[in-house]
């Protein structure tokens, strides 16, 4: 998962630094649905491991 982030980062910035804003803010959303991702996940889990304590 943090491999497919970071993939996508520098996708984003390589594709800003060519000029092409679509597909920057695209690879930037990206980026940003995953990291929403892992860290709902980790938000989960912390609060699993407080429940069961």
């Amino acid at each position: 998962m943090l491999k497919w982030i970071i993939i996508l980062l520098i996708v984003a910035a390589a594709a800003s630094l060519l000029g092409m804003p679509a597909l920057a803010g695209a690879a930037a959303t990206g980026a940003r649905i995953l990291i929403g991702i892992v860290l709902i996940i980790f938000l989960l889990m912390v609060l699993g491991i407080f429940a069961v304590t």
